[in-house]
Formats: structure tokens, sequence, C-alpha cells
């Protein structure tokens, strides 16, 4: 047997080295951001339309170039966006001197390839500093997954409290089993508006239900309304961009907010990646998004990470395409949201290119529950990092929208919802919560520490729920009749949005007050040192005083 040199031993058994990677291969678009194949940026227009556009005229124009081209470039600025050369342009990206309206006045006139070439310029560093000046919010903020592995109800809403107690301003679900998409809803709901009012809730299932559940008034928002960038993988689904269009606008028709969700890799994952790059391909997605007036997108591969994560670049590319996202003036919730890797090292590295600069969602979510509960797959941080990600606060002096707790507030609020979860399952008629249900989920670390429900009746009682009419108001009377009357008016705080409709808006978050911050009324106003958001006065206050930190007085 050979001899072994020990440190190489030892290196073996790293935990990076558990994970997959490949060679680029570019026939099969395993490559990041460059492949031989991607079309050469340029772009004719004759009469104000679009007819040629990356090398491919009009007639050869697939069903996503035809959106495009019909609904994303903008022919008003093109010629001038277009004689721009790509490194000029990026340096723009980058230059304090140089606003974010001005860039973003010239994006929509360009083509996939000639953004995409634009990118291509920049390292990690430069696309961050992009990321800091171009996202659409000043404030960044975070979403968290609430869901565990046995669909328990009173768990999901302790869970959903502390998620929005800890800063969460968005929480979404899913399911273990696909007809409990209601009652998860209703957890989130009156959860998350116990940790903190004006908390937006999702539920994460087939699109048909979701648009249903929002209806109803039982989640605030959506995002699971994929965008792909082939013709094959969209026909794959049953979609088109147009018919994806239509499904955005039943939505915001009725007061939902809501973002598309695409990601660097699914073309390859799926097989139809048509020998471009995830990039490239990437790019159309979010031009689809752009052109179907949707004000944003979940991306950064989301589902598909351990594909981008799998090549040269990759993780480049994912920071990438979240910048894309927000050079088109979109809300970008940036992904994190799926562990790639079996290191902990190259976890954080791919967090910290969406924390530093800070993104409208750092996370799209982070687990804010234990990973083994995490029913999206598992996401790179989950509810046992939370002391390391409010220390790399504190640190770095940067704002992933998390804030101290204390155990006692933890308790406190975990309880309170788990009981008003109990009101509610008796005043509608779903299988009753036990007392013992609700101390399990004040204190419980995940669904291993619950006991068992009747999942047949619970079942049953959805199908009733469903059936019976019952919506979101019923929820709030069930909330003030058994005592809950400050989480019966956050609730209804939440139904009247939809008829205001104010947080349609890009980048739109609700505060404690009901009061939206967005885009609009919070609009990035970076412009190098002294200006944009910055962490100081009071929210810096509070992100110092960790409660482990040792204070002088106590020595």
């Amino acid at each position: 047997m050979q001899k072994r040199q020990k440190r190489f031993e030892v290196l073996e058994q790293r935990a990076v080295n558990k994970d997959g990677f490949i060679k680029e291969w570019d026939e099969v678009g395993l490559v990041a951001m460059d492949s031989p194949y991607d079309p050469k940026p340029g772009l004719k227009i004759e009469n104000g339309k679009v007819v040629e556009m990356d090398g491919i005229p009009c007639a050869e124009f697939d069903m996503i170039d035809t959106f495009i081209a019909n609904h994303c470039i903008d022919v008003n600025v093109a010629a001038e966006a277009m004689a721009i050369d790509s490194l000029e342009f990026a340096k723009k990206l980058v230059d304090i001197n140089v606003s974010g309206a001005e860039i973003k006045r010239l994006v929509p006139g360009l083509t996939p390839a000639k953004i995409l070439d634009v990118l291509k310029k920049m390292n990690v560093v430069e696309l961050m500093m992009a990321m800091q000046k171009l996202r659409c919010r000043k404030t960044p903020a975070n979403q968290a997954h609430i869901t565990n592995v046995k669909d328990t109800p009173a768990l999901l809403a302790a869970d959903a409290a502390e998620g929005s107690y800890r800063g969460f301003q968005e929480l979404e679900t899913t399911v273990g089993i696909a007809r409990y998409a209601p009652m998860n809803a209703i957890a989130l709901l009156i959860g998350g508006q116990v940790g903190c009012r004006g908390t937006l809730t999702q539920c994460a299932v087939e699109e048909a239900m979701e648009l249903q559940m929002g209806m109803k008034g039982l989640t605030a928002y959506a995002e699971t309304v994929s965008v792909y960038g082939t013709d094959q993988v969209f026909v794959d689904g049953d979609d088109t961009p147009w018919s994806k269009a239509f499904l955005a606008s039943a939505y915001a028709s009725r007061g939902i907010k809501m973002r598309f969700t695409s990601g660097t890799g699914s073309e390859v994952q799926m097989g139809y990646a048509n020998k471009k790059s995830m990039l490239y391909l990437e790019i159309k997605c979010i031009m689809i998004t752009k052109g179907a007036g949707v004000q944003g997108l979940q991306n950064g591969s989301i589902s598909c990470i351990g594909v981008p994560g799998a090549v040269p670049g990759g993780i480049r590319a994912v920071l990438a395409e979240n910048v894309a996202t927000v050079l088109l003036d979109l809300e970008v919730a940036s992904g994190n949201d799926q562990t790639f890797t079996h290191s902990p090292i190259r976890n954080t590295a791919r967090m910290l290119m969406q924390f530093l600069p800070g993104t409208d969602y750092v996370f799209s979510g982070y687990s804010g529950v234990p990973n083994y509960d995490n029913m999206f797959a598992g996401s790179t941080h989950d509810s046992d990092d939370f002391d390391d990600m409010l220390v790399l606060q504190r640190d770095l002096q940067c704002d992933m929208a998390l804030r101290p707790v204390t155990e006692e507030q933890i308790i406190a609020v975990r309880n309170k919802a788990a009981r008003a979860m109990q009101a509610v399952f008796q005043e509608v008629g779903f299988p009753a919560i036990t007392d013992e249900e609700v101390e399990a989920a004040t204190y419980a670390h995940g669904s291993k520490d619950m006991p068992d429900r009747n999942q047949p009746e619970d079942l049953r009682a959805i199908e009733e729920f469903l059936k019976s009419g019952k919506t979101g108001l019923d929820i709030v009377r069930a909330l003030h009749k058994h005592g809950f009357q400050d989480v019966a008016e956050s609730v209804l705080g939440m139904l009247k949005q939809k008829v205001s409709g104010d947080y349609l808006h890009t980048s739109a978050i609700v505060d404690e007050n009901f009061n939206v911050k967005s885009a609009i009324n919070d609009r990035n106003d970076y412009m190098g040192p002294g200006t944009g958001y910055r962490l100081e006065g009071e929210r810096w206050e509070l992100l110092k005083n960790i409660p482990q930190a040792i204070s002088p007085e106590d020595i």
C-alpha cells in the first residue's frame, strides 16, 4: 500500500470534499456565465419594433424572445443603451457618481446578451458594490421558512411568532401533505401577527390553491410562480410567459403581493439548456418578469443551487443574477434558501454575497426552524445559527434585519401564538389543539418534540373549511371572541392591505404600525460613503447589545 501524506488524509475527510463538482460542459449548459454558445449582443429596430435581437431575426424568435422583444425591450432608449461599451457600462454600475436612477433608465434598452456581457466584466466585489447601489428598497429585509415535517399547526404558529419577533418581515411555509395548505397558512397568519404586526405570510403550494388561499385572506403574498429561460422547460410545465403574466394579474387584481421565481441552473436541471450559460438563461427569466409587469423576483438559483455550485464561478453567477434583477428595477428576494454544500464555510461565503451589500430580502428564506424540519430541503442557515447571525451583524455593523431577543420573550410569544391557534381551531371547527400541544410548541426545538395529531381528522376538517366559504374574517372573529383582540386587529390589518393595495408597490414591506415601506417611499439613494442605508442610531444600539455581551458594570 502506498504511504499516504497525513495532511492529505485529513483533508480528504473535510466536509467540502463531500460536495459534488464538475468541470465545465458547454454542450449541456454546465457553465456559469461564459458559454461559447451564448449569442453576441446586438439589436435592430425598425418602425418602433424589434426585428433582430442578439443575432436572431424576429422570424426565428421563440416564444421567450418574442415576449422579451415585445414587452421588455424599451425601444425609446435601446439605441443609446446598446451603443455604450459593455466595460464602460459595467463601470457605471460601480461608479458612485452615476446614480442608480440613470442606470435603470438605460437597462430596459439592453438585450439579454448585452446584460450578460456587462455582468461578465465584474468580479464579486464589484457585483456587491452594484447591489448596494441598485437594490430597490433602501432598508434591507429578510424572509424565513417556517415548516415542519408533521404539519403540526401549534408548532407552526409558535415558530412563526418567534420568526417575526426576531425580525423576519416575511414568513413562508409549505406542506408535507398537500391538503394541509390552508391549515398551515392559517398558522403562519396568526403566529406572524403575534410576533410582529404587519408580517407578510404565504404558503407555497400548487398555484391554483395559492391563489384561492390569497383570495380567502389566509395569505398575504405569493412567490412560487416559476418562469424559465428556454421554451422547452416552459412547455414541460404547461405554461408560457403569457399564462404566467395572466396569473400575476390575477394576484394583483385581488390585492395580493406576488413575485416570480427563477434561478440559474433550472434549465440544466430540466435537460433543456440549449447549450447556453446559466446566467444568460436566467437573464431571460428576469426580463420575462419585467415584461409581465411583476414587481419582483425570487432568484439566486433557489432549489437548483447545487448546479451552479458545482461549476467554476457558479456562486459568482448567482450573485450576478441577483444584480441583473435589480438592474431592471425589480425587488429581489435573493435566495440563500437551500443548502448546497456540506461545508459551513462555503454556506456562509455564499450568504455573504447578499448580506454584505444588503438586498431586498437577504434570505428567501432563512430556515426559522431546524433544517430537519425545513420542507424546502434546508437553507444555508437555520434556527441553530441565530446567535451566529446576530454576532455577524454586530461584528460587521451590517444589517440582516434580525434583532437580539431573550429566552423569556421567545417563550411568551410562542405560547401566545399556540394558544391563539388553539382558540381559532375551537371556533372554526378544526380538531382541537390540546393543552399538551400548546405546552410542547412553546418549548420545542422542532417537530421531534411534538405529539402526533390525527391526520385524517385534520384533513377532513380542512376540506370542510374550504367548502364552508370561511375566510380570514372568520379568523378575526374567532380571535376576538376568545380574548385575542390585539391579534384579531393585526390580522384584520393585513386583510385591509388587500383593499388599499399599497403593498403591491415594488419591494414593499409592512411595519408594525401597518405603514408600507417600499421602493416608492424608501427608495435606495446610495451614492457612496455617507449615503444610502446606514446601520446607526437606535437600530445599531439594539444590535450591539446581544444578551451574551458583558457590561463594564458587571465586571
